[in-house]
């Protein structure tokens, strides 16, 4: 009898014992799979309150009023009655001449190990440091400037016309186009000090940079990550997410990554680099860039024969377009335009080729004037100022005083490094 009184025991304790562990189990399973938070009504007003806040900020007064028609909260009432403010104070930049340009080339971050390189003298001649550079960003920022793709700035109408679609902005504010030529990091860049390549990370776009000791680092080493940084902290110095234009040529492969098969063979690498780039691509146009040809060999285009041209041209488009994508902008290497004051005549063979290839929009370089654009029917051209140490020594000198209005060049400049 109390051996089976013992049995019943035993089998009750078990079922009790396997509940237990079911049910410790069951509240497992639900801790482990449970959806995330779900933002309350109010979370999402406020986020779209947030939103819209940086809409206005970079001068999407549309967008950002309509995310917010519905919202009758308190900072919605006073977001709306801000835009409407501003909207009533707008000025319209309709004149295609009026509209500066500043270009640069890759910056650099260790100025020691650059300027003792072999290409030292041409380094402090072309480039501009880490350090020169953010301090310009904050001069342009106090100034006023705001930065707008060139490409904003065009459109087609019905007939198919090229007309100038210009921008409006608060009183106060200036458009500023800012680029950046010979993003390839080129092989002869490497070891003197700058970045290696641009690289896409959860984090947006960073660069590589090695060490002289060869270490690797991922940060924010060039252009473009320090002008996202900048701009996320002062989202009123880009218009509508704008921020630059970068120009390719296809020699060396672009971005960092050696992807020309004309250069390096159609191989297994050269297909994952170009698979890494293109995703460097796409996080790069998600973020406001976007891109120029700047010619597959960097060549004189104005010194270069039209079938030169013509075979340049089309190794561009076979090697750096499908990485890209289709562009209507090209930056001339050394500026060299193929055309004079006059502007593009009918019989340029070279201009003719060129807009049969997609082109709409020419960039030289001109220093003479803070600003300088032409516009027909068929193409706007705009002159670039280069941003660099001779631009600098020339202010300094007061040779050419061009940067003045952009920023106090005496301020910016690297005097320890350049050794002025």
């Amino acid at each position: 009898m109390k051996k089976v009184a013992y049995m019943v025991l035993v089998m009750l304790l078990g079922i009790v014992a396997c509940w237990s562990v079911g049910k410790m189990s069951q509240t497992k399973k639900s801790a482990t799979s449970a959806p995330k938070a779900v933002l309350t009504g109010k979370s999402h007003k406020a986020n779209a309150v947030a939103q819209a806040k940086i809409d206005y900020q970079q001068y999407n007064y549309a967008k950002s009023l309509k995310s917010i028609t519905n919202d009758n909260s308190t900072k919605a009432k006073a977001l709306k009655k801000e835009i409407e403010a501003s909207q009533s104070n707008l000025v319209t930049w309709n004149a295609p001449d009026k509209y500066s340009h500043l270009f640069f080339h890759s910056l650099i971050v260790d100025p020691t190990r650059a300027f003792t390189s072999q290409k030292g003298q041409g380094y402090k001649d072309y480039m501009v440091t880490i350090g020169e550079f953010n301090k310009m960003l904050t001069q342009l920022y106090a100034k006023g400037y705001v930065l707008v793709n060139s490409e904003r700035l065009v459109k087609k109408n019905d007939k198919g016309e090229l007309v100038f679609d210009g921008v409006s902005l608060p009183k106060g504010k200036t458009p500023l186009v800012l680029s950046q030529d010979d993003v390839n990091y080129y092989e002869y860049m490497i070891n003197s000090g700058f970045a290696s390549k641009l690289v896409a990370t959860k984090n947006g776009v960073k660069n590589e940079y090695i060490t002289a000791n060869g270490k690797k680092s991922v940060g924010n080493y060039d252009l473009v990550p320090i002008v996202d940084q900048f701009i996320k902290a002062h989202p009123d110095f880009s218009y509508r997410g704008d921020k630059g234009t970068l120009a390719l040529t296809g020699y060396n492969g672009v971005l960092g990554y050696r992807t020309s098969v004309s250069q390096y063979g159609n191989t297994a690498k050269t297909k994952r680099e170009t698979k890494k780039a293109l995703a460097v691509v796409k996080a790069l146009k998600a973020d406001g860039w976007n891109f120029a040809s700047h010619s597959w060999g960097h060549l004189d285009m104005k010194a270069s024969s039209v079938a030169d041209v013509k075979l340049d041209s089309d190794r561009w488009e076979k090697e750096v377009k499908p990485i890209v994508g289709q562009t209507n902008i090209l930056i001339f290497p050394f500026g060299a335009d193929i055309g004079d004051w006059q502007g593009y005549q009918d019989n340029n063979e070279k201009f003719a080729y060129l807009r049969k290839k997609g082109f709409e929009i020419f960039e030289n370089v001109d220093a003479s004037h803070t600003s300088w654009g032409e516009m027909t029917t068929k193409y706007y051209r705009q002159a670039r100022i280069n941003v660099d140490g001779i631009r600098m020594a020339d202010d300094l000198n007061g040779t050419n005083t061009v940067l003045d209005p952009f920023f106090n060049t005496s301020e910016v400049i690297d005097r320890t490094n350049r050794n002025k």
